[in-house]
């Protein structure tokens, strides 16, 4: 088995603010196996500045990995536990080279085109108008759940318009989910959730930082509404400290990214720690391109969970690579009409 590894830049069709600045591209890496006139495709979806494994030996334990193939799969899950995009490329190359064709991953009515997975719509903060016609497209587009960034305004300004878009649109017309990004002190917290929860919303996700325990614990007791994990769990990698995290703050759900938590393996761990607890959970990309989002949805589906899926990223570029994945009425769909272009 021969395997090379090759990066790739992706670029933002617009310049995407997140709680780390604005970003006008993202580099990606894909794992590439040959086997017998077999291929096997595997995306690392590093993100710089929230991975855990954004690390200056990043490409040099990728060239580990190609070095040491020969281990297999899980062996090398193992030795990657700090490095979870590597896990996660690595999972997918192995389950892509041994499947039909190495974009059909998981074999479901998913892959058949016959079933889709509902999947939130993503609303930007903006003026009144921006905001009431964005939610009037995702209605129009079927979608029933949004998400919302909270905490880079002013948190008053953020509450009128939360305000108006309950005053045009109920919660049963649409489930709003709201995303601080860790925006919140600890101190201020509580309040601003009190405040927040006047709005009907489905859940706010990491209200505060993470590595907080104690003050989200108590958040998470004294909350009004749910509250979900989400960089809470990066760089938790061992299921006892899986264990520990959970049984100690408790929350109403979590939030799993696989390129963030060890991918397949450590997204099963979340799953079978968080479903003893009865810890809700969803699943969202992590602004991977269409290779990484396409093993993310394949899984997820596998799953069978019925709750919006934060999996509506692959539009997000200009150069992402044409693939069967399209979002119709709010759902994401696997055309079996289209084919995959991928060339790196």
């Amino acid at each position: 088995m021969k395997a090379t590894y090759k990066k790739h830049i992706l670029n933002f069709k617009r310049p995407s603010g997140t709680s780390r600045g604005v970003i006008t591209e993202k580099e990606t890496w894909f794992l590439l196996l040959e086997d017998n006139g077999k291929i096997g495709v595997g995306e690392c979806g590093l993100l710089r500045g929230l991975s855990v494994d954004d690390r200056p030996d990043y490409e040099e334990k990728l060239q580990w990995v190609c070095q040491n193939i020969h281990l297999g799969k899980d062996n090398l899950w193992n030795e990657l536990l700090e490095f979870p995009s590597l896990q996660f490329g690595v999972e997918m190359a192995f389950v892509s080279l041994e499947a039909e064709t190495p974009f059909k991953l998981f074999p479901s009515d998913f892959i058949k085109g016959k079933e889709a997975i509902t999947i939130n719509g993503l609303v930007w903060m903006g003026e009144e108008a921006f905001m009431k016609q964005q939610i009037e497209e995702k209605l129009d587009d079927g979608f029933t759940c949004i998400k919302l960034k909270i905490g880079a305004i002013d948190f008053q300004q953020e509450l009128d318009l939360l305000a108006f878009i309950r005053k045009h649109f109920d919660e049963k017309t649409i489930e709003i989910r709201v995303d601080a990004n860790g925006a919140f002190s600890p101190d201020e917290a509580l309040e601003k959730l009190q405040l927040l929860s006047k709005y009907q919303l489905h859940s706010i996700e990491q209200p505060i930082k993470a590595g907080q325990f104690e003050a989200m614990r108590e958040l998470c007791q004294q909350t009004p509404f749910p509250i979900a994990l989400d960089e809470e769990l990066i760089g938790v990698f061992t299921y006892e400290d899986k264990v520990k995290l959970l049984e100690t703050i408790r929350p109403q759900y979590i939030i799993l990214k696989p390129s963030f938590i060890g991918g397949i393996k450590g997204s099963l761990e979340w799953i079978e720690i968080a479903e003893k607890r009865n810890i809700g959970w969803w699943m969202t990309s992590a602004l991977e391109s269409n290779v990484g989002l396409n093993a993310i949805a394949q899984f997820t589906y596998t799953l069978n969970n019925k709750m919006p899926q934060g999996l509506g990223t692959g539009g997000l570029y200009t150069n992402n690579f044409d693939c069967p994945l399209e979002i119709r009425k709010g759902q994401l769909v696997y055309n079996t009409d289209l084919n995959w272009n991928f060339e790196i």
